[in-house]
């Protein structure tokens, strides 16, 4: 799934286009008690309810690809009977009518769902009647052919409120306030079948994480299948590793700079792409070589990337995981200067008295602690 997809759900959680119409629940304690199990039909909800649940949905589908929203492809054995897809197909198909799937299903999150406090599992059935699409772009409601038949989880953790003062309105007083227990927003959750090229594909789902370096692979091997994707931070210390590795010795500031500004070349130059760029072997192999790494160096890339990736493997990096497109930092043991990602070319080294340095362009005004120094220094 990319970005426009996974809005035009989000799109159908609020009361005017909401198509959801069941809900089921189960509050698991720390323990892994169940310790309510709950199934309605979504339209009695109470609408103050209903709007939380609502923004609840939207959550679980909110963040970066790559990072918090991850595609993942069902492995062939999970597509044959008793695999992972065909219980997701069933649960999907039942409408959440079938008390023991339900029940079925829970036990495989509770059993697999590393977490040490109380969660609520919230699971519902929606059918989105696509609207057809006109050729600028804009939706035909009158011209639908084709639904999409979804199941989403969202799993949120449940806290305790904050201890504090409270004003009580009818002693007209200020008292302890009553301590409960709260949902918070979600932390995993997952949407099957996934919702590509408009139109529902049961060979794929998308995953939910709010941590990018929480994905719980173990979780997602048990529920969905197959070997969990690398996380964004583990994407970008193989990225890393690659390089310090390749580069060795030669690894000087240039080469850094330069790597930095052919990542971020790459990627505002595939900014309009509907899915999100990928770096393969080839690509980081072009893109070390392109930022002035030796032909020296480069033939010890291959032996680097089998030994960190593994000899069979080429697993896609995101350019979005393993670039920093927010800051530039450059660190010495007891200095750190902060550029602007795209005013990298105002450092530069140079040998001045025989001594490796950092000179910084200065053609505006100098701040030291909020204090022109540039203009104290001309009086």
């Amino acid at each position: 799934m990319n970005k426009a997809e996974t809005l035009e759900i989000k799109k159908q959680f609020n009361p005017d286009r909401c198509t959801i119409d069941h809900i089921c629940g189960c509050y698991v304690d720390h323990e892994k008690n169940k310790r309510l199990v709950t199934k309605s039909a979504f339209g009695s909800i109470p609408e103050e309810e209903m709007f939380k649940y609502l923004d609840i949905f939207a959550h679980t589908l909110t963040g970066t690809f790559g990072k918090n929203l991850i595609s993942l492809e069902f492995p062939l054995e999970q597509e044959a009977v008793g695999g992972t897809q065909e219980f997701l197909l069933t649960l999907r198909d039942s409408h959440l009518e079938d008390d023991a799937l339900i029940d079925q299903f829970y036990d495989k999150i509770i059993a697999n769902y590393v977490n040490g406090e109380n969660y609520y599992i919230i699971l519902v059935h929606a059918v989105y009647d696509i609207p057809g699409m006109a050729s600028d772009g804009t939706t035909m409601d009158d011209a639908s052919e084709n639904i999409y038949d979804y199941i989403l989880c969202s799993i949120c953790p449940v806290k305790l409120s904050k201890a504090a003062l409270g004003y009580n309105e009818s002693k007209n007083v200020i008292e302890d306030r009553f301590r409960d227990w709260v949902v918070d927003g979600p932390t995993k959750g997952f949407l099957f079948p996934a919702f590509i090229e408009r139109n529902a594909d049961i060979h794929n789902m998308l995953y939910f994480t709010k941590k990018p370096e929480d994905i719980q692979p173990e979780f997602i091997q048990a529920m969905f299948g197959g070997r969990a994707p690398i996380s964004a931070p583990e994407q970008k210390d193989i990225f890393n590793t690659i390089v310090a590795d390749t580069v060795g010795d030669e690894g000087d500031y240039d080469i850094m700079r330069n790597i930095h500004e052919n990542l971020q070349t790459m990627i505002d130059d595939h900014e309009g792409d509907p899915e999100p760029l990928e770096l393969g072997r080839k690509d980081v192999e072009h893109l070390l070589a392109d930022s002035g790494v030796s032909e020296d160096k480069m033939q010890y890339f291959k032996k680097n990337y089998d030994n960190i990736v593994g000899e069979n493997e080429d697993y896609p990096l995101l350019a979005s995981n393993i670039a920093n497109t927010k800051k530039f930092d450059i660190e010495t043991p007891d200095v750190v200067i902060k550029v602007k990602p795209d005013r990298a070319d105002l450092v530069e080294t140079k040998i001045i008295d025989g001594r490796q340095c950092l000179v910084i362009a200065v053609d505006d005004h100098i701040e030291v602690n909020g204090i022109n120094v540039r203009t104290i220094l001309n009086k």
